[in-house]
């Protein structure tokens, strides 16, 4: 186990997610984008639509983490594509110099279409330094889900290692888990799938190995997690996608942090498209983790979002949505 030292307080800053949502009342540890927008400017804006952040299918979070005097900063994701990255980048007024370290979740488009602007846009504020990019061997496979008349639909690859590299990226390769920004945050390895009813992505296959030919990949074994410990909270999950199942991840987490309360878990819960048949156990394996917030968002769909509001209530679930700021 790769252990990890408690943080004072964490901001999750949501850089790209499926929902746009700043009218909708929130906790007090969350902030709108709209009300970030009026932090940061005060009374010199006027509302228009200049001012919006541009929701997409996808997620990217970023992570400023507090010890002490020191702050560690981790970019989480990069969501689909260059143009909504930056734009979110700019418009929420993200200073992206201080970020030390990159983390991909899984091998998909919409978790790492912005890598290569992403990288770009941080070396641009921080003089040039190359940035580490934490990445698992089979993200690079190219990815395709199969439709019922055998034919295959092509998902767009994540950058190849020499892309990133050549964009100033420090390509870190491995199937371990491991602890990076001072060691505040940790990366796992691969997931166990334990719960017996999360099977993955159906229909989704990969290239083998010479590119001759395709094999079945529904378990994505390459999908990580991301979590911090903050004191006197407890762990928080970033899970992403949750491919690997959301109720195996957090079995994971309770298994690499033993005696450590799992404080909150924020990301995808995948529980849309053929995996809305799985909405009833999840949720209620959920309650078993005696979570404290379940920041939902991405790819968890409108029926799974139902279902846990009506489980859990205001008092747990704090929808995702672009530009919310989340303080642990």
């Amino acid at each position: 186990m790769t252990g990890i030292v408690p943080v004072d307080s964490v901001d999750v800053q949501i850089l790209v997610d499926n929902v746009t949502d700043s009218l909708s009342s929130v906790p007090s540890f969350v902030e709108t984008e709209m009300g970030g927008l009026a932090r940061r400017r005060g009374g010199a804006w006027v509302l228009g639509g200049a001012c919006l952040c541009c929701a997409a299918h996808g997620l990217s979070c970023l992570l400023t983490l507090r010890r002490g005097e020191r702050t560690h900063t981790v970019l989480f994701d990069t969501g689909p594509e260059d143009r909504t990255f930056e734009q979110n980048v700019s418009r929420l007024g993200v200073d992206l110099g201080p970020v030390e370290a990159m983390v991909l979740s899984h091998g998909h488009w919409d978790h790492a279409g912005a890598m290569l602007r992403a990288l770009q846009l941080v070396r641009d504020r921080n003089g040039g330094r190359e940035v580490p990019c934490y990445m698992h061997p089979d993200m690079f496979r190219s990815r395709a889900t199969k439709a019922p008349d055998g034919s295959f639909r092509l998902m767009e690859d994540v950058p190849s290692q020499a892309a990133l590299t050549a964009h100033g990226g420090r390509v870190i390769v491995t199937r371990e888990a491991q602890a990076i920004a001072g060691d505040s945050v940790y990366v796992s390895g691969e997931i166990p799938r334990r719960s017996g009813f999360e099977v993955g992505m159906p229909g989704q296959h990969r290239r083998t190995l010479d590119n001759q030919s395709w094999e079945l990949d529904e378990l994505l074994v390459d999908e990580r997690f991301v979590a911090f410990h903050v004191r006197d909270k407890g762990l928080v999950v970033l899970t992403a996608c949750s491919h690997a199942g959301v109720i195996n991840v957090l079995s994971h987490a309770r298994e690499c942090f033993p005696g450590v309360k799992l404080h909150a878990v924020l990301g995808g819960l995948h529980l849309s498209g053929t995996n809305e048949r799985i909405i009833p156990q999840t949720v209620a394996a959920l309650d078993g983790f005696d979570l404290d917030v379940i920041a939902a968002g991405h790819c968890t769909g409108w029926r799974a979002m139902t279902a846990l509001a009506n489980a859990f209530g205001d008092g747990k679930l704090a929808p995702l949505a672009v530009g919310k700021r989340m303080r642990f």
